[in-house]
């Protein structure tokens, strides 16, 4: 966990953020560092975490938890960590006999991939609350990795929209819990891209978007953290407030800076 971005966010498991969606968002840049950060930051809350990876492997979620202070391993033995590994359960799907109840990533099978209900299925069993092993009475988090990756394997938008509103219903409604996901901009003109984005930007009341430099590459400054707070509740001229920052990223954590206030620069 990155204690400079919490300070920034002003972010506990036990505020007015519960029930809500965080959105992350890159663009020219990764932005995997905030999904480390949300994973490391709520397992050491002691919330009841689904972890939807899609790009990675745990082992890999795992190495970089470490370095932040967290057992993915441990949390999983222990029941608070569910964790679905998307490349290891696609080739069980492609070369493993059809189970019932369908697999979460069941849709790899299907010749129109818009059925995302295993998917949310596997959510809602993951989170459901009262099972013998829970470990904490701290709200539910759901943390995706990342949605793009369903729209490169043809999942339309709009089906990924209607998933992420199933799941707020459960998790963020019902179980007054929290979801955070990670988007990619592309900046390419792809409509199904820019669609998903703009449908969670409306869900969201949290936006964190990571960009590269517009100057390009630089050893001291690794790109820039917009900032947006969404308050949907408040008179208009207060609805949103954004802040924007500079960030280097360093092994086990990452500093953040105002626009042109870099040590390297000062």
């Amino acid at each position: 966990m990155f204690p400079e971005l919490n300070n920034l966010l002003n972010t506990t498991p036990d505020t007015e953020e519960q029930g809500k969606l965080t959105l992350l968002c890159d663009a020219k840049t990764d932005g995997s560092f905030l999904v480390h950060h949300f994973l490391s930051f709520y397992l050491k809350a002691n919330c009841k975490v689904c972890f939807v990876a899609l790009v990675q492997s745990f082992s890999h979620y795992n190495i970089v938890g470490q370095k932040l202070g967290v057992s993915l391993t441990a949390a999983r033995e222990r029941g608070q960590l569910t964790f679905l590994e998307a490349l290891k359960s696609s080739v069980d799907i492609f070369f493993q006999t059809p189970v019932e109840p369908p697999q979460p990533l069941q849709f790899l099978r299907e010749a129109s991939a818009a059925d995302l209900r295993p998917l949310y299925a596997f959510v809602r069993e993951a989170l459901k609350p009262g099972d013998g092993g829970e470990v904490t009475r701290k709200p539910p988090v759901l943390l995706v990795d990342d949605l793009s990756v369903l729209l490169s394997l043809g999942v339309g938008a709009v089906a990924v929209l209607d998933f992420i509103h199933y799941c707020r219903a459960t998790v963020c409604a019902e179980l007054k819990g929290s979801m955070v996901a990670l988007v990619h901009d592309s900046g390419d003109e792809d409509e199904e891209n820019d669609l998903l984005l703009s449908g969670l930007s409306h869900q969201s009341h949290l936006i964190l978007r990571a960009e590269g430099l517009a100057t390009g590459f630089c050893k001291d400054v690794h790109g820039q953290l917009r900032i947006l707070w969404r308050r949907p509740s408040q008179p208009t001229a207060l609805r949103d407030r954004s802040l924007t920052y500079q960030y280097k990223i360093q092994d086990k954590t990452v500093s953040f800076f105002a626009k042109g206030l870099s040590p390297a620069v000062l």
